[in-house]
């Protein structure tokens, strides 16, 4: 069975492939903003898309963005458990919403 839980070594690995992408970037479209915890935070950027979080749910209503972007680092920022739990109350609102109209 495969874990979906990263290990300590998986989580260091994603951080230095975030930064290694963003030393590669260097800068933000030539903007000349360069890469920081608030333009572009590191546990947003780890996806090996290279996707960055806020491209797709930039697209969605709030609850279901703010839902994926707590599944989306869930395993690089603070407690798992505490982003998941969060992205479930946002999901349980969005639903909500939904069967209300």
């Amino acid at each position: 069975m495969i874990s979906s839980v990263m290990t300590e070594e998986e989580k260091s690995e994603a951080w230095e492939e975030a930064e290694r992408r963003m030393d590669a970037i260097g800068q933000n479209g030539g903007t000349g903003e360069h890469y920081d915890a608030v333009n572009h935070p590191a546990h947003y950027m780890t996806h090996a898309s290279g996707i960055e979080c806020i491209q797709i749910t930039e697209h969605m209503s709030f609850c279901l963005g703010s839902a994926v972007k707590y599944i989306w680092r869930a395993d690089l920022k603070h407690d798992a458990l505490e982003d998941l739990k969060k992205a479930r109350w946002y999901l349980d609102r969005e639903i909500a919403r939904r069967e209300a109209l």
